[in-house]
């Protein structure tokens, strides 16, 4: 049976004013980004290790495990019940595939073609341990020259950040067959192309879309889609791609540059 393409959704992660707390979900994982001002608390918790994205300045993490975190960092944290206490005024996102604080209400239709996460990859070095990446200190591999890749037990991210626009000779358009992708800009201005592909039913095709967006968003790819991202306009542009389960061909290729710290595969995870 041919099942007819989802289209991506665009997504606002503009917190509630009193809370301070926006939430995005996919098949697979959730995003939240948390803003507040000094001192500005929020309790989260996940099942398995989550990723915190720090793309200002630091905080400071508390519960299972105590740990200053810097700013411009992404944090690989063990699982359990945690507090996050701004430094001062700022944003954090939170990544993970099973946060046990949250219903899983908002959470879109199974789409059979999205690939499962499956069990967590072990952990081979400093499991339980909190994981500080200072941004800049994650090489970006020679053979790809505008991405950071970092990956968790369950997930896997690509930190994108560039000065200026992007060029638009050298955009690249493709599509998963079956991982569904979020984009989410952290900074500055971004067109998001995408191409629904034919197939023999003419009344489920689509034309092209051209989406804008800009900081604090998160648009969902599903399987299939051709799609690219241009950063457009003056300034800086951060975007970071997210997957789950991590991408095999990226730790392949020895792009992700702590991938050594994790099993290579399901069946080692469950050795």
């Amino acid at each position: 049976m041919v099942l007819p393409l989802r289209q991506p959704v665009l997504l606002d992660l503009v917190p509630d004013a009193e809370a301070g707390r926006a939430l995005a979900q996919t098949q697979a994982f959730t995003i939240e980004r948390l803003t507040g001002d000094t001192g500005s608390s929020f309790a989260f918790a996940s099942l398995t290790e989550c990723i915190l994205l720090l793309p200002g300045i630091g905080a400071a993490l508390s519960g299972d495990r105590n740990v200053q975190l810097p700013g411009k960092a992404a944090v690989i944290v063990p699982r359990g019940s945690y507090s996050l206490e701004l430094a001062g005024p700022s944003e954090v996102y939170i990544l993970s595939t099973d946060r046990s604080d949250l219903d899983g209400a908002g959470a879109p239709a199974r789409d059979e073609r999205v690939r499962t996460v499956g069990a967590p990859r072990r952990r081979i070095t400093g499991d339980g341990e909190v994981h500080i990446h200072p941004i800049a200190d994650i090489p970006i591999p020679p053979d790809n020259g505008r991405l950071r890749f970092l990956r968790s037990q369950t997930m896997s991210i690509n930190w994108v950040e560039y000065d200026g626009v992007r060029d638009r000779g050298g955009l690249s358009p493709h599509a998963h067959a079956d991982f569904e992708q979020a984009s989410l800009a952290i900074e500055g201005e971004f067109v998001h192309h995408l191409r629904t592909p034919w197939g023999r039913n003419a009344d489920l095709w689509r034309d092209d879309a051209h989406v804008t967006a800009g900081p604090a968003s998160v648009i969902v790819i599903p399987p299939e889609i051709i799609h690219t991202t241009e950063g457009v306009g003056t300034g800086r542009h951060i975007l970071v791609d997210v997957f789950a389960p991590p991408r095999e061909d990226f730790i392949a290729r020895n792009w992700v540059f702590n991938a050594e710290e994790y099993a290579l595969s399901l069946e080692d995870a469950e050795a």
